[in-house]
């Protein structure tokens, strides 16, 4: 019985460590993006390079907006990804999920703050194009 019992618990363990759920939310990242988006003005536009705000390695960061189901989340990145911030049922956020080597290695969650985030033409952002456009 006791091994029974260690069997089940080594696979749980070996599953639980194949998940995404490792992947860090970057809250300074949202702190700093935060403080650049209240700068700017009502009814005005702006726009800031991510560059400026992120330290690790990344190939490509998706903007997502608020109410995306997780199907379209990992249809978009093209990873299988399980979003920590159920953005499907939110709008008071945006989620920003960085993707390096093929895997999902960090997000952020962007608050609103009655403002708009795109990527103007762009489906992706990657570090040589990396502009978020705001608009208020």
């Amino acid at each position: 019985m006791i091994k029974q019992i260690a069997v089940i618990l080594l696979s749980l363990l070996l599953i639980a460590g194949c998940s995404d759920s490792n992947i860090k939310r970057n809250t300074e990242l949202e702190k700093n993006l935060h403080s650049s988006i209240i700068m700017v003005s009502d009814n005005s536009e702006s726009h800031l390079y991510l560059s400026t705000f992120v330290e690790f390695e990344w190939d490509k960061a998706f903007l997502f907006e608020p109410y995306t189901t997780q199907a379209d989340l990992e249809e978009q990145l093209g990873v299988k990804f399980t979003d920590p911030s159920n953005i499907g049922s939110r709008d008071d956020i945006y989620l920003l999920v960085f993707v390096n080597e093929g895997k999902a290695v960090q997000y952020a969650e962007i608050e609103r703050l009655h403002t708009t985030f795109s990527l103007g033409d762009k489906e992706v952002l990657e570090p040589t194009n990396d502009v978020i456009y705001i608009e208020r």
